[in-house]
């Protein structure tokens, strides 16, 4: 942030921490931080992890973000906010995001939730602030990455249309063993989520709802064989964006072999509701550890002919480690999902946009040359 603001952090989770952290490490201006949670104690806690963990100064504040209303103290501090940053779950996004447009704040979530994403653009498509919906990792980053591999194509051989964008991205642990080959890096309830709902794809130019985990492959990179399936949400707005545009797309999630097998085995029979999401994390998690060695691996592609009808296919693959930010190490799925968000926040703050801006609307060459983003994902090459 090149300007001081009063950025509020709505959920005490790991991206919340990672999120106040990086803002107070790496703005050239850092602002005051206010941590709002349900459970205050929890709240207080990250405030204080962030205190310690900064080299900085700076002044971050807890506060009780009451479930059942407004408090007089949400209200002084809503009141004075430039922006909220949404860390809670998908499925409170709608009731967070009402709160900022009531008070004037800008807005920036991360959910993959694909109905709670389409109650705050009808929302939000008349606010007098922005709304940047879809943020993070995956949906987030991987979307304008691929949307700038898409234009640069275009732009580079002077065509229209191509034939293939493929979005992948997995996080993963260094180790898996038999019979799962997963370990848990982030929210189970997110990963049962996005294994059981339907996911919005491009077959021949036109929209397709396909059942996630219905079109398995083995893809190598970096010399490392991985599977890959389709699931939810990680293609956000592309779909509508670039339809009559792209032949093919899809968003597919990266696992060791041997996982979705697995996955498989304990969903036999099972819908898509909340409660059978509820039963397949249950499932999950009753054999499944959370592991702090995690790793990101990220795949871009775009395949099309040029205007004189030969085939090309450019692609962008990255791996991410954790890495040290300030006095703490954070594990790569909270920097690459917290810098996606506060990117977005910082567009935001510095400039003028209104109503909600989707994934493919980012610039992506200002998007990918942030301050914020390069540190994490590394430079992209522009043309």
């Amino acid at each position: 942030m090149n300007s001081h603001y009063n950025i509020i952090i709505a959920g005490a989770g790991g991206i919340a921490e990672a999120a106040g952290l990086l803002l107070i490490e790496w703005s050239a201006v850092p602002p005051t931080v206010y941590i709002g949670n349900r459970t205050l104690s929890k709240a207080q806690k990250v405030a204080r992890w962030i205190e310690e963990g900064t080299t900085r100064p700076c002044s971050v504040k807890a506060f009780h973000l009451s479930g059942e209303g407004l408090t007089q103290k949400m209200k002084e501090i809503l009141g004075q906010g430039d922006i909220l940053l949404d860390c809670l779950p998908g499925n409170l996004a709608p009731k967070i995001a009402r709160l900022a447009k009531d008070f004037h704040l800008h807005y920036v979530n991360l959910t993959e939730h694909v109905a709670e994403t389409t109650e705050i653009m009808e929302l939000a498509k008349d606010a007098e602030t922005g709304f940047v919906l879809q943020s993070g990792l995956a949906p987030g980053y991987i979307n304008v990455l691929s949307n700038f591999l898409f234009q640069q194509f275009c732009y580079d051989f002077e065509v229209d249309t191509v034939d293939r964008l493929e979005l992948k991205v997995g996080a993963l642990t260094e180790h898996a063993v038999s019979p799962h080959f997963y370990g848990f890096t982030w929210s189970p309830v997110g990963v049962a989520t996005e294994y059981l709902k339907d996911t919005l794809v491009l077959r021949n130019f036109k929209q397709k709802r396909l059942p996630a985990l219905s079109e398995r492959a083995k893809i190598i990179i970096d010399g490392i064989t991985y599977e890959e399936d389709l699931t939810s949400g990680g293609a956000a707005d592309l779909p509508d964006a670039l339809a009559e545009k792209v032949a093919y797309l899809d968003y597919k999630t990266l696992r060791y072999p041997g996982h979705y097998a697995w996955v498989e085995e304990q969903m036999a029979d099972s819908g898509n509701s909340d409660e059978e999401i509820a039963a397949l994390q249950h499932k999950m998690e009753a054999m499944i550890p959370h592991l702090e060695d995690d790793k990101i691996i990220l795949y871009a592609a775009v395949e099309g002919k040029d205007k004189h009808g030969t085939l090309h296919r450019r692609e962008v693959a990255k791996q991410i480690q954790p890495i040290k930010v300030g006095r703490h190490q954070l594990r790569a799925i909270q920097t690459t999902t917290a810098v996606g968000m506060l990117q977005s926040a910082q567009l935001l703050v510095e400039s003028n946009l209104k109503g909600v801006v989707l994934q493919s609307q980012i610039d992506p060459r200002q998007f990918l040359q942030g301050n914020f983003i390069v540190p994490v994902y590394g430079e992209v090459r522009l043309a």
